[in-house]
């Protein structure tokens, strides 16, 4: 289904990498071009996979949740993260998959993004789940 390459890291690989992650669930609820990845029930990841602009096809782009003082440090370091579109700009980015950020960076940044999350779940829910 997402297997086209968009430079270092392709979407087949985001999404598997995504899903490998301990009660990671995914859904469409934002639309069929909006695959959103969540642990609890709260997003950590969400991976545009057929983006248009003005009616053109664009590549794929990933919003991961991201401590506040280190996105501005990313989005300073890589033409390939800017600031979250359509989220929070304090706390998500935009990831652009064929650009400066290598597979294993952008790995990373969903690892972070994931525990970012698994850190502010009740004490209740990270029992039940870990």
């Amino acid at each position: 289904m997402f297997t086209k390459n968009y430079g270092n890291m392709d979407i087949e690989r985001f999404r598997d990498y995504c899903l490998s992650k301990l009660h990671v669930t995914e859904g469409l609820p934002f639309g069929e071009d909006v695959l959103v990845f969540k642990v609890a029930e709260k997003m950590f990841a969400l991976l545009r996979i057929a983006p248009k602009r003005d009616g053109v096809l664009e590549e794929p782009t990933a919003n991961l949740k991201c401590d506040p003082e280190r996105a501005v440090e990313l989005r300073e370091k890589y033409r390939s993260v800017e600031p979250g579109y359509h989220m929070s700009k304090k706390y998500w980015n935009t990831i652009y998959f064929n650009q400066d950020l290598n597979e294993k960076e952008i790995k990373e940044l969903i690892d972070h993004s994931y525990q970012l999350i698994v850190d502010k779940l009740p004490k209740k829910i990270k029992e039940q789940l870990f």
